[in-house]
């Protein structure tokens, strides 16, 4: 039964959009086009990476001088797997390619870290840009709606919100930076709120005041911040409210929708 499929690096050069995750030799002049190459692995089953040593090709072969000839190992289990880090300088990145962001790192020297992601890609450090190739790993089992049902008092949402409902567009606005690109740094001020919502309908009338309103409803009132940061700091309340966001995937990519389109694309 295969658990895991690897998909092994592509030979063929990249698009310029792709070309900082993978870095690898070009193939033949004129070689036929053709699918991923595909590595099927059953519970239990390993796959070693890197770019090989004498008499012993790895079973994802990654021919980068950067990258240690015995770089590290894929362990498939059930509805997961396991990566080893066998380099003892460089740190592997592990993202989530369904997640805003989402990412595990694995130390150098770390053993069977288990990766949740259903679909991922691993980055190894190379000499230059890194490179990269993909793992797929089954689809996870959740429980049917209304299996964990049970006598007694119904549980209350920690976090009750509605995405049809103003405040929670001001949320999605501060989010989409980070949603977008998990690397951007800056979270949006209220008058950058204010311009992004103010081509939706329900959002024509919405000023500064009203976008910091929003903010303090949403820290107050609905998503109630343990700590929160000192009135005179308002980047900080944005910060909080982005980063509690986004860890419990409160705003997720697929709320992008409900923002009115990005000009230039």
């Amino acid at each position: 039964m295969t658990t895991v499929i690897v998909q092994l690096p592509d030979p063929r050069p990249t698009a310029p959009s792709e070309r900082r995750f993978a870095r690898l030799p070009r193939p033949p002049r004129g070689a036929p086009p053709g699918r991923p190459a595909l590595l099927h692995l059953g519970p239990g089953d390993t796959a070693a990476f890197g770019r090989g040593e004498p008499g012993r090709p790895p079973a994802v072969p990654i021919p980068d001088p950067g990258v240690s000839r015995r770089a590290g190992e894929i362990t498939a289990a059930e509805d997961y797997w396991r990566l080893s880090n066998f380099s003892a300088t460089a740190t592997y990145v592990v993202e989530n390619l369904e997640g805003a962001g989402e990412h595990v790192k694995v130390a150098p020297g770390r053993l069977g870290a288990p990766v949740p992601f259903e679909i991922s890609r691993i980055l190894l450090p190379a000499h230059g840009e890194p490179v990269a190739f993909k793992v797929f790993a089954p689809q996870h089992a959740y429980l049917d709606a209304g299996s964990a049902e049970s006598d007694g008092e119904c549980t209350v949402s920690p976090f009750a919100l509605d995405p049809t409902a103003k405040y929670f567009l001001v949320l999605l606005a501060l989010c989409e930076p980070r949603l977008r690109s998990p690397s951007a740094a800056v979270v949006p001020g209220a008058t950058e709120v204010v311009a992004r919502l103010r081509e939706l309908p329900a959002c024509r009338d919405l000023s500064r005041s009203a976008v910091n309103y929003h903010i303090d409803y949403l820290v107050g009132s609905k998503l109630r911040l343990r700590d929160p940061v000192e009135p005179a700091d308002p980047g900080g309340k944005r910060e909080e409210l982005v980063a509690l966001a986004l860890r419990f995937d409160l705003v997720r990519e697929e709320h992008l929708v409900l923002l009115p389109p990005r000009r230039g694309g």
